[in-house]
């Protein structure tokens, strides 16, 4: 720990001296806290930090519409478009590969869910489907399916490493919740949990804003804050120990994520990528997600708020959006990427700003709650090391199958627990269908078959367990049945379905 007379002269060249205005008023172990907390922020680079901070605020967005280009199509698969047999044989490499234990998945959870009206971190979240689990249990038994369907069809005994990147605010409760839960039946040494860096947050005139006397306002770095927790934390030492070569990066909060997923990962390998992003058609050219495309040639993500309306608008000979690929935050790296990023590129990742409310002491030592933002907080995000790709790819997939995100408490319009549960029930309704069952509701009465629209918000409360099924597959013992929902069909009912097949076949 640095000495208060060092910290001192460092928050002096950085222009930051108020932040020690209120010593004299703090008791011994405030004043060891605080000096702790401030001997490990990165003192050197305070002045640039808080200065970059402040000039990127008052920036005015830039257009970049003279200079866009969609990703070419030989960069781009499909589930739509891409044939049969080209999706079978990328599902057949990504299983070969999972079977030699060269995949890992990783997570970014470092937010907290504000928005949701919670405390606690997101994946703890559950939205109310009838088993009750949370979105940490249905991805580690997503996990668990896959590494079973790589090992039934090579003979293997795999391993998916999980890695999860969590912030201050978040790691402490992850790590309780699974081993609560018994890390949901997953082995503790291929659970990997770290933490992201966190920075301060700055006011508009450049200054670094004091949340307590003794305590900084501080956020976590975004989740483009991988790249430098990777290194911090020798997560890119474990997983070339463990002999992992490519990664499925993805957030938290979209509870149709496929774990792993075998045809996404069979695609990029088979392309050669080092770098890959899964993508899903906009639904109207105003919808305010990220757009995957290249700048000067150049592959990366624009914001919706960096392209113009008519741009935006734009459609191809077919009708369909030009700019059409938005991004879900759901990605594929192969390791050595990732080294490249974190001892070539991280440095170089761009910034991006976020005016928020933050809560402050005043000059008087007032506790202060804004009503408006009065603060920075710079982010970096995942998605911008694209750039810095040999060969980026781009693959689309079916929102209603792969995209539903949980993010805002109940009713808001959108990306609510209600629509979160609705997109996952009306996905497993879907895949009964498609087995030839038919399914009826508690007083007989046949249930229509189930649509992929979105707008399904109260399907019926018929839920199929990752454990029994990953994507759809492995349902034949709903062949020609008639089930009553409510229904959970976990492994046991599987299991008792099969034995009644078994006995009618004989």
């Amino acid at each position: 720990m640095l000495s208060l007379e060092q910290v001192k002269q460092s928050l002096e060249r950085a222009g930051q001296a108020h932040v020690l205005q209120f010593w004299p008023e703090l008791s011994g172990l405030e004043r060891d806290a605080f000096l702790q907390d401030l001997s490990q922020l990165d003192l050197q680079r305070l002045r640039e930090h808080c200065e970059g901070a402040a000039r990127a605020a008052a920036a005015p967005p830039g257009s970049l519409d003279r200079h866009i280009e969609p990703v070419p199509p030989e960069s781009i698969g499909s589930v739509r478009r891409s044939g049969s047999k080209a999706l079978t044989e990328w599902e057949h490499e990504g299983l070969l590969q999972i079977s030699q234990n060269r995949v890992g998945v990783l997570l970014l959870a470092g937010g907290q869910g504000t928005r949701l009206g919670v405390q606690y971190p997101k994946g703890m979240y559950n939205v109310g489907l009838p088993s009750s689990k949370t979105l940490y249990q249905i991805q580690a038994e997503r996990i668990h399916k896959i590494q079973q369907l790589a090992d039934r069809k090579y003979g293997s005994k795999s391993t998916v490493p999980w890695y999860i990147m969590t912030s201050e605010f978040t790691l402490a409760p992850t790590e309780k919740f699974f081993k609560e839960n018994h890390y949901f039946g997953m082995e503790p040494s291929n659970i990997v949990m770290f933490e992201q860096r966190m920075i301060p947050a700055v006011t508009f005139d450049g200054k670094v804003i004091l949340q307590g006397k003794g305590k900084l306002a501080m956020a976590p770095d975004g989740n483009g804050g991988l790249y430098q927790a990777l290194v911090d934390n020798k997560v890119l030492e474990d997983m070339k120990k463990r002999g992992v070569e490519y990664l499925h990066v993805y957030c938290v909060d979209n509870i149709l994520v496929k774990m792993a997923d075998p045809v996404f990962i069979g695609f990029c390998v088979s392309k050669g990528a080092d770098c890959g992003a899964k993508v899903v058609e906009k639904a109207c050219p105003a919808e305010p997600v990220g757009v995957v495309c290249r700048v000067r040639g150049v592959s990366q993500v624009v914001e919706y708020s960096e392209i113009q309306p008519e741009t935006a608008e734009l459609r191809g000979p077919g009708g369909g959006l030009v700019y059409s690929a938005g991004n879900i935050c759901n990605h594929f790296f192969t390791r050595a990427f990732l080294q490249d990023v974190a001892e070539k590129f991280e440095g170089q990742l761009k910034q991006h700003v976020a005016l928020k409310k933050v809560p402050f002491v005043d000059s008087c030592g007032n506790q202060v709650k804004p009503i408006k933002p009065n603060g920075i907080k710079m982010e970096k995000f995942v998605f911008d090391v694209f750039p810095f790709s040999r060969n980026f790819v781009a693959f689309e997939v079916v929102r209603e199958d792969e995209f539903s995100p949980l993010k805002n408490a109940g009713g808001a319009a959108t990306d609510t627990p209600t629509t979160a549960r609705a997109s996952l029930l009306t996905q497993h309704l879907r895949w009964a269908a498609a087995a030839g069952a038919t399914l009826c509701d508690e007083h007989g009465n046949t249930l229509p078959a189930p649509s992929a629209s979105a707008g399904d918000t109260a399907p019926a409360q018929w839920e199929i367990s990752p454990l029994v099924s990953y994507f759809g597959e492995g349902l034949e013992m709903l062949k020609g049945r008639t089930l009553q929902t409510p229904l959970i069909l976990d492994e046991e009912k599987a299991i008792e379905l099969r034995a009644q097949q078994h006995l009618c076949e004989k």
